[in-house]
This record gives structure tokens, sequence and C-alpha cells, in this order.
């Protein structure tokens, strides 16, 4: 399971943030995940409801996720297509000559925190 993996560097990556910017508590964060990413979101929410609580600047935070669908690109026929419905083969010509454009990644999208000014 590589979603506590994650989960573990997102909170460093908070940790870092909050350094920077004098965060003192996160209230939410948004969190963009492929399609294809491997991420089982399931399993990513238990892992994030578990490390929060050990964790002060996420103790009470929530965490949305966002899906970004799989794209494909076929560079015979210049096209793009869903990737989940139809793999690595593009449908519109056929061609194995294809690439994924989107859809593996896992992005911070936004973060509602309070600062140290706020409070």
């Amino acid at each position: 399971m590589h979603e506590m993996g994650i989960v573990t560097h997102l909170a460093k990556t908070l940790d870092d943030m909050a350094s920077e910017n004098k965060v003192t508590k996160y209230g939410s964060v948004t969190l963009e995940v492929g399609e294809v990413s491997g991420i089982i979101t399931d399993y990513f929410v238990d892992c994030w409801n578990y490390f929060k609580v050990k964790h002060p600047l996420l103790k009470d935070s929530e965490l949305k996720l966002e899906s970004i669908p799989a794209v494909t690109f076929c560079e015979s026929c210049k096209q793009e297509y869903p990737t989940v419905k139809y793999g690595r083969i593009c449908p519109h010509c056929g061609s194995e000559e294809t690439y994924l454009v989107q859809g593996n990644e896992c992005i911070i999208k936004e973060v509602e925190a309070e600062t140290a000014d706020e409070v």
C-alpha cells in the first residue's frame, strides 16, 4: 500500500508550507488525483484519517479529492481519447503509438489554512 507513503510525503510538504507561511492549522486540503495514478482513494482517505490524528497541523482537517480524467494522445492521427475506455490502442486509427497526456498525477490543488496573523 503506497498510499501511506504518499500521505506522509503530503504531510511533509504541508509542514514545509506551514513553516514558510506561518500556518497554525489546516482546515482542508484538496488534491487532484489522476484516474490512472494507482492511488486507491478509499485507502488514501483511510491513511489520511489515521495519519492526521497524530499530526497537530492536520488534526482537524478535511481531505477533499478531485479526479483528473486519464487522456491519451495518438502520435499517428494526432487525436486524444479517454484512456480508461480505450486503453493504449487508439480508437480513431488503431495505432499503438500513443502516450498518456494526463491522469497519473497527484497534485495539491488548494489548502485552507489559518495563519499566526489570523489568530
